[in-house]
């Protein structure tokens, strides 16, 4: 929002709600959890209090720093912490900001109209949950600083300088005490801050590493927002609309945003936002946009005869090939669904439909051409989606899709709690016999694949229902697929894709990853999808046997042991026998297994439309582009 909501800013906006002391005790009900997305979290929240500053016009850069000691800083050119005393807490506002939970300039409708933020616990939890943090204010001439040791002040805020400059200051090393581990991923903070940085037009993030061997910096600054971000999603595909749509309306306190672009695949990729918090349940604005496009195109393709009266495209057939980013801003969100990620507020619904409604249909009536495109591709949509409905009816019908009724070629474990089990994807029947032979039958149970399966990103959802590898893997999960896929419903915890370590072996994995990209998107989202490590050598001297899982854990290994060894090159996981490959890629107790993770949304669609989409020029480019990473490959 671009409107300065109000001239005040100072210590009587501030409102105390409650105390810090619960947070140190249950530091989860604050952050989430105290691993590594708990700790990520911490930058999150100072992060959105700059971004509140950028929402209310009067920041117009943030700065995040990973220092060389680890600790991180978080620089904006906003106002700067209100630095006044509160008469009734006899402490300055800064203290009272980090010392009380709940305490800020956004409760109560003072200091923001807007704000960001899905908890709204802000600086308080940041302050009690570091092993120190030092805060600097830059306002009215003067440089203001205070430190906090877990939340507790060691000295009042003292003035500690002068300065033309304004804003705040964030200096922080969370606790060791409390978190797993203390080590911040640059690519982590950078994919948020450059997500922040589309849904913020205008608003420039700039994020340092200065670990010593990890120097890097960028960045970000999208004058376009979330045109620029459907842009970039869109790059490596063929477009149907030459420009981006772009549609923004301000409607008292609330604001609309919505960018599209149809392209010519089958996939429909959306992504939805509310006061910057990604809503990756949907929820009301989502079910605004869906309603409008649905009813729009339908009413445009029987006023330009493309449909007959008693034709009607589903919402399925309308979105096909769509590319848009929903960004709402509103006071007051309600957040709701299994991980507060569900916008809530039923006024955004009708508002996000009204507003959508009314500027795709003056586009379409300016553009009868590209109106026609459309609507064309979502007949051609339904077509092919009526195949597919007949061929899943028969597959219901032969209870192919049944949780109950279980693929012939899984040996299934005995174990019936899913949060215990796992399942290993394995290329081939031989390695799958070793596999089914090697493994714990308790929790561990295996799928052989035979051979590639087919890639989903260029074909139909009939064709891929038809295919034996993927009607095999719906049924072993048990959680359905796109719009029917049910988490609840999964029968394993973890679902590990073991391939040979080959070329063939990565393309394997690379198909399987799309699938779960376009079908089942919330196995990555959620952290159940995983590549298994299988060792490249054996390395023998004498009775004793090395494994290897790198050329350099290989070179280190041999400098270790010195003179001659007998070593073996795994071409394949065949090659292993069952207690081998048990103990050196199976075994939880030695295995090293690779998270699938999915933590940005952009880099992913481009990466596997890029990889596995109809453009060979572009995969070609890529290859070249980075062939200088294999060191030793196999032919």
């Amino acid at each position: 929002m671009s409107e300065k909501i109000q001239k005040s800013y100072d210590q009587a906006t501030i409102q105390v709600l409650e105390g810090l002391e619960p947070v140190r005790k249950r530091p989860g009900m604050y952050i989430g959890s105290t691993d590594v997305k708990g700790l990520h979290h911490l930058v999150t929240e100072i992060v959105d209090n700059s971004i509140d500053e950028a929402l209310a016009g009067y920041c117009t850069h943030i700065e995040v720093t990973i220092q060389k000691n680890g600790s991180v800083k978080v620089r904006d050119n906003g106002r700067g912490i209100p630095t006044g005393i509160i008469p009734k807490e006899h402490k300055s506002a800064v203290e009272v900001v980090m010392t009380k939970l709940h305490a800020g300039g956004k409760f109560g409708g003072g200091g923001y109209k807007i704000s960001g933020g899905l908890h709204g616990v802000g600086l308080s939890v940041v302050s009690a949950l570091s092993e120190y943090l030092e805060v600097t204010v830059y306002q009215e001439g003067k440089i203001h600083r205070q430190l906090y040791k877990q939340g507790v002040p060691q000295e009042d805020l003292k003035v500690v300088g002068e300065t033309d400059e304004t804003g705040t200051q964030v200096e922080f090393f969370p606790d060791p005490t409390v978190f797993e581990t203390t080590v911040f991923s640059y690519d982590t903070m950078k994919n948020r801050l450059k997500e922040l940085s589309y849904l913020n037009k205008g608003l420039r993030i700039t994020i340092e590493d200065q670990r010593e061997g990890q120097e890097k910096q960028e960045s970000y600054m999208f004058e376009g927002g979330i045109m620029k971000f459907v842009e970039n999603l869109n790059k490596n595909k063929e477009v149907l609309l030459p420009q981006v749509l772009y549609i923004e309306e301000i409607c008292e306190d609330s604001e609309v945003e919505v960018a599209l672009q149809y392209n010519d695949s089958y996939a429909e990729t959306i992504f939805t936002y509310a006061n910057n918090i990604n809503t990756e349940e949907g929820g009301a604005h989502l079910d605004g946009f869906k309603a409008a496009m649905t009813k729009v195109i339908n009413e445009y393709g029987q006023t330009l005869k493309v449909l007959k009266e008693t034709e009607k495209l589903s919402g399925e057939d309308v979105r096909e090939g769509i590319t848009a980013v929903i960004s709402v801003k509103l006071c007051d969100p309600q957040f709701e669904g299994q991980t507060k990620t569900k916008l809530g507020n039923s006024f955004m619904r009708t508002l996000v439909n009204k507003v959508v409604s009314q500027k795709l249909g003056e586009f379409f009536e300016e553009n009868p051409k590209l109106a026609k495109e459309v609507i064309t591709k979502s007949i051609n949509a339904q077509r092919a989606r009526e195949a597919a409905r007949t061929a899943r009816e028969l597959f219901r019908r032969k209870g192919v899709f049944e949780s109950t009724t279980l693929p012939g070629k899984l040996a299934d474990c005995t174990d019936t709690n899913p949060k215990n089990c796992e399942i290993y994807l394995v290329e081939g029947d031989s390695a799958g016999g070793t596999a089914k032979m090697g493994r714990d039958r308790h929790i561990q149970a295996i799928l052989p694949l035979k051979g590639k399966i087919l890639n989903v990103e260029k074909a139909r959802l009939h064709r891929i229902l038809d295919n034996d590898e993927i009607k095999s893997m719906i049924k072993a999960f048990g959680c359905g697929y796109q719009d029917e896929f049910d988490i609840s419903k999964l029968r394993y915890d973890r679902i590990i894709c073991m391939t040979d370590a080959d070329v063939d072996g990565s393309h394997i994995r690379i198909l399987l990853l799309t699938f779960f990209y376009r079908f089942m998107r919330p196995l990555l989202e959620q952290g159940h999808i995983y590549s298994a490590m299988p060792p490249l050598y054996k390395v023998t001297k004498g009775k004793q046997e090395i494994y290897c899982y790198s050329d350099q854990e290989l070179k280190q290994i041999q400098q270790e042991l010195g003179g001659k060894v007998d070593l073996q090159r795994y071409k394949g996981l065949g090659e292993m026998n069952a207690t081998q490959l048990y103990e050196t890629t199976m075994n939880p107790e030695t295995r090293t297994l690779i998270q699938m993770k999915m933590e940005d949304a952009e880099e992913a669609e481009e990466i596997f439309t890029l990889l596995m989409g109809e453009q060979p020029e572009l995969r070609r480019a890529f290859i070249e582009d980075n062939a200088h990473l294999v060191k030793d490959l196999d032919i």
